[in-house]
Order: structure tokens, then C-alpha cells, then sequence
């Protein structure tokens, strides 16, 4: 598998940043460097132009697609002709194949904003709710509005089981240092989730559906502690455009993350702002000035780099 697409100017320090300890390969012309990571080579040119070509070069692919989403609202298509050509008949069938079944599927919402905590739900999707769901417009909520989330998240919650847990920011400020890695916090959340909702009932489904962000045995590594783990996991990339349990989940999700960032609106007495922008530092600056550190703390993902830059500006 490859997959191409040109990086915005303001990651590129950032992408370099993460792969300079990867596995260093011979540099191709015009590259700025080449890396190996398990299976997957990673490539990034003069010109800004990312590549990744290897069995999990989606799984790489998606991380700097959701970064250019956060950081600039930037939303990249990597389905591309080649991709699609290649691919087509096995895409179709996988989409066929869950869209059909009962299933089991998580999503979070939150990982890459500054101000706010960390959402995510759980949910299970019978096949007699099938039709309900795609008739209601259901799918990833990076691809609907906010709106369009407040207007059909409530008859989703009406519908269908589900389980949410949110990471409020003075717990997520609490974790050891050791703990604050976004992959170990995303796993540990999915697998409690969805421990929770099997728990809830005897529930018939087919799979069991998380949108993968990390290896699979990675994953386990990240849960070992867990009292209780979940098995029999599919991970996929893209779930949330395949399984519309996972869809649910991320609609869920972020309808719950909208109404705990309106609360947040409240308390500050300002409009909260998404993501960690320029935007976001300034309203952030603002914040610790006229109400200070503790305030402020209270309601920020503490160790990320935006801390650092808001002090600086101080």
C-alpha cells in the first residue's frame, strides 16, 4: 500500500520531529529524510509531499491527516484513482459486509484539542437498527457538521446502547508523566468502554470494531493492567466509514464533547475555542493572565506544547 499527500508548511517540523528516532534509511533525491517503521517506509520531500508505502502505511497516514485536521482544518482524502482502482472490489466488500451486521464499535473525541477533556463511547448497533441509522444521515462525525451531531446525537442515545466515559482535564493533569502518551490513554478508555457495554447485557452481535490507531499488540500492551480486557477485537482503519456502530460511537462522542465544552464556555465566561491553533494560545494566554495558573489548569490538556507557548508569551 502506498499512500501520498503534501504536508502543510506548519507540520513539517513537527513530522521530522517524530520520526528522527525511526530506523534511517539511504535518502532519496530530494528528500528531506527516509525511515523505516516495522513495515512501513516514510518519506517526506523538499516539497512537503509525505509518503508511506508498506503494510500499515494508513495506519502512519492517519496520524498526520488528523493533525492537519486539528491543527488547520485541513481534510485529506486519501482515496485516491490508483487507490481506488487497486482496491475497489475489497473496499466495497468490507464496507458490505459490516454495514450489514450486529455490531460492537468505539470512537473518542478529544485527543488533539487543548481546552477540554477526552470523550469516548461505546456503542452497540442491532441489525433491526440498521435502517433507523443510515435513513438518520449516520456516519463519522468529522464528516457532518456540529449541527447536524445536536440534531440527530439525541435520537441516536434514544435508540441504542451505548457507554461514555469522559477524561476530564484534572484527571488527565494527574497521570504520571509515564501515562500521558495519547495512544496508552485512547487504549485504556476503548477497552473500559467497551468492557462496560458487553457487561450491560447479553447483546448478539457479529464483531467487535475499534477504528485502529495503534498496532494490535500494542494495544494490549497499553491495557496489560487492565482488570478486565476486551478480545476478539477487529481493527480497522477508517471504521468509522465502515461500521456503523463506530459512526454512533463518534457522533456520541462528540455531541458529549460539544455540551461539556459549552459548560466549559460558561465557567471561563468566553467561547471556547477547538483544537490547539494560534487562537487557541491566545484565548489561553488571555486566561492565565486575568485568572491565573490554577484556573486555567483546570480546564486544559496541561502538558501539551501549547502550555509552553502560552508561558512564553507571558
Amino acid at each position: 500500500m502506498t499512500i501520498v499527500f503534501k504536508i502543510s508548511d506548519n507540520l513539517k517540523n513537527m513530522v521530522i520531529k517524530y520520526y528522527e528516532k525511526y530506523i534511517p534509511l539511504k535518502t532519496p533525491p530530494y528528500a528531506v529524510f527516509q525511515v523505516k517503521n516495522y513495515d512501513t517506509t516514510i518519506t517526506l520531500y523538499e516539497s512537503g509531499k509525505l509518503m508511506f508505502q508498506g503494510l500499515s502505511a494508513d495506519i502512519e497516514a492517519s496520524l498526520w491527516i488528523e493533525q492537519e485536521r486539528i491543527k488547520n482544518h485541513r481534510y485529506i482524502d486519501i482515496s485516491g484513482k490508483d487507490k481506488k482502482a487497486n482496491n475497489s472490489k475489497s473496499e466495497h466488500s468490507t464496507y458490505s459486509k459490516y454495514h450489514s451486521m450486529a455490531t460492537i464499535g468505539s470512537d473518542e473525541v478529544g485527543t488533539g484539542d487543548y481546552f477540554g477533556p477526552i470523550v469516548v463511547s461505546a456503542t452497540y448497533v442491532s441489525k433491526e437498527n440498521i435502517d433507523f441509522l443510515t435513513d438518520l444521515g449516520v456516519r463519522d462525525s468529522k464528516k457532518i457538521t456540529d449541527e447536524k451531531i445536536i440534531e440527530i446525537a439525541p435520537a441516536i442515545i434514544k435508540k441504542i446502547p451505548y457507554v461514555t466515559y469522559i477524561l476530564d482535564n484534572d484527571s488527565y493533569n494527574k497521570l504520571p508523566l509515564e501515562d500521558k502518551n495519547m495512544n496508552k490513554i485512547k487504549a485504556i478508555l476503548h477497552n473500559k468502554v467497551l468492557v462496560s457495554l458487553i457487561k450491560k447485557d447479553n447483546y448478539v452481535y457479529d464483531a467487535i470494531v475499534i477504528d485502529q490507531f495503534v498496532y494490535p499488540k500494542k494495544f494490549y500492551e497499553h491495557i496489560s493492567n487492565a482488570k478486565e480486557k476486551i478480545s476478539n477485537v477487529t481493527f480497522m482503519t477508517k471504521a468509522e466509514d465502515q461500521v456503523l456502530s463506530v459512526a454512533c460511537a463518534s457522533i456520541i462522542s462528540r455531541y458529549i464533547f460539544l455540551k461539556e465544552m459549552k459548560r466549559i464556555s460558561i465557567e471561563i465566561g468566553t467561547p471556547v475555542i477547538l483544537g490547539a491553533s494560534d487562537k487557541v494560545d491566545a484565548l489561553a494566554k488571555k486566561i492565565l493572565i486575568t485568572k491565573g495558573e490554577d484556573f486555567l489548569k483546570h480546564y486544559v490538556k496541561w502538558n501539551f506544547k501549547n502550555t509552553e507557548k502560552i508561558k512564553n508569551l507571558y
